[in-house]
């Protein structure tokens, strides 16, 4: 063997010895902690095509309905004396005249420990804008998010009660002018004088889009401020307070924007819970796709955590 076969063979036997560093594979998805699978498939299931935008008296909303009915029985949630179901019927005002809707609020009550006799309404609305030309609007984020983020919170409460009575309400007919609510507040359940707080979540899914969970309503109650500022952040996402001066004016003051406004046209402290608007808002496009889980789960994490703050300082 030549010298220059040997030096060509040795060169051929220490590449075959050499490792070739392979490309690292992608990081995987972040794993959707075991506690918080529920709260995203709550809001997969009602934000499917088969409930057909849950518009109020749908057969779309009567299945979103029985499933939430079905979630509150599971965990065990009593109905109050007056029943699991409030129906109701309202007018609705519409550019060919008077709309009739037909639509059912759900009801939980879980007792509390300290202020038995004094409620706290933690309520989200349930139904969204229907079809339209075709296209269903699944409402992800409005409202399903806002149900999910109550449900997770009744499981929790469920698991360690609360300080004061809370009635869990899923409303019908928010877009259609807060009509489940306006009922609800017209027929309460309790003595609307035992009522110490509405907390209403309405869409509480997409916080990325700023970073914040949004809280009004401490300028007409300025007392749950301090309570709220003690809140520390969930993830990257933090409460952020406004959209309830009288310099907030339009679309931009939320004082009644969702079912906390009845509550607060009848005199009654509330709270209101929500982000800002997005692109998908109240169109085809607001899908569960569109939901980054981490940002979602820190939501409903500060929503809870403002609910046992609110919870253990009232009727102090």
């Amino acid at each position: 063997m030549s010298r220059r076969l040997v030096v060509l063979a040795a060169a051929a036997l220490l590449a075959s010895c050499q490792t070739t560093t392979p490309t690292p594979a992608p990081a995987p998805a972040p794993a959707v902690p075991a506690n918080a699978q529920q709260l995203l498939d709550d809001v997969r299931i009602l934000s499917a095509d088969d409930m057909e935008g849950r518009d109020t008296g749908s057969p779309g909303g009567e299945r979103a309905r029985a499933y939430i009915v079905s979630r509150l029985e599971a965990m065990g949630i009593e109905a109050p004396p007056v029943g699991r179901l409030q129906p109701f019927e309202a007018e609705v005002p519409s550019r060919s005249g008077l709309v009739r809707y037909k639509g059912t609020n759900i009801i939980g009550l879980i007792p509390g420990t300290r202020a038995t006799d004094r409620y706290i309404v933690v309520s989200a609305h349930y139904d969204h804008v229907g079809v339209a030309n075709g296209l269903v609007y699944n409402g992800a984020d409005d409202n399903a998010s806002g149900v999910a983020t109550m449900l997770e919170l009744a499981r929790r409460l469920k698991a360690q009660a609360p300080e004061h009575s809370v009635l869990i309400v899923a409303f019908d007919g928010e877009e259609r002018g807060l009509i489940g609510a306006k009922h609800f507040v017209q027929a309460p359940p309790v003595p609307l004088s035992s009522i110490a707080l509405n907390l209403n979540f309405d869409m509480t899914s997409r916080a990325e889009t700023d970073g914040h969970l949004w809280v009004s309503g401490t300028y007409q109650n300025p007392t749950f401020r301090p309570i709220l500022d003690a809140v520390a952040p969930s993830g990257a996402i933090s409460l952020a307070f406004g959209h309830d001066t009288p310099q907030d004016t339009g679309s931009d003051n939320w004082t009644d924007a969702s079912d906390h406004g009845p509550f607060f046209k009848a005199g009654l402290p509330f709270i209101y819970m929500g982000v800002v608007d997005h692109p998908d808002y109240h169109r085809p496009s607001d899908d569960f796709d569109k939901i980054t889980p981490s940002a979602f789960i820190s939501s409903t994490e500060l929503a809870i955590a403002a609910f046992r703050a609110l919870d253990r300082s009232l009727d102090r």
